[in-house]
């Protein structure tokens, strides 16, 4: 049996708050998210895709830790400067690898 390491694209799971909360969002708002998601479940490395790593999400969306002292940590996608964001972790399970939405919010 040959050894073959998790690769993308990785599942997103969500609290049952965080999709109540993305459920209701304007299209504006859900549209970005959805943009953002595509990203990072595609993504090698869902915390560090690269030095311009955001250029190709769409205008408006950044990603980035949520604590700078914690790079492996939660991470926050910031929505419409600000007006809105995502808070995800990625759980590194060695069964199941997943992006966990935590906190979905738009103004």
């Amino acid at each position: 049996m040959i050894y073959e390491p998790f690769r993308p694209p990785w599942q997103m799971d969500w609290t049952k708050q965080a999709q109540h909360d993305f459920q209701n969002m304007p299209a504006e708002g859900s549209d970005l998210v959805m943009s953002a998601r595509a990203e990072l479940i595609t993504a090698e490395d869902p915390y560090f895709r690269g030095i311009d790593a955001d250029a190709s999400l769409p205008h408006w969306v950044t990603v980035r830790p949520l604590a700078s002292t914690s790079p492996g940590g939660p991470h926050i996608v910031d929505l419409a400067g600000g007006r809105g964001w995502l808070i995800h972790t990625f759980m590194r399970h060695h069964a199941d690898p997943q992006i966990v939405v935590t906190e979905a919010f738009w103004a």
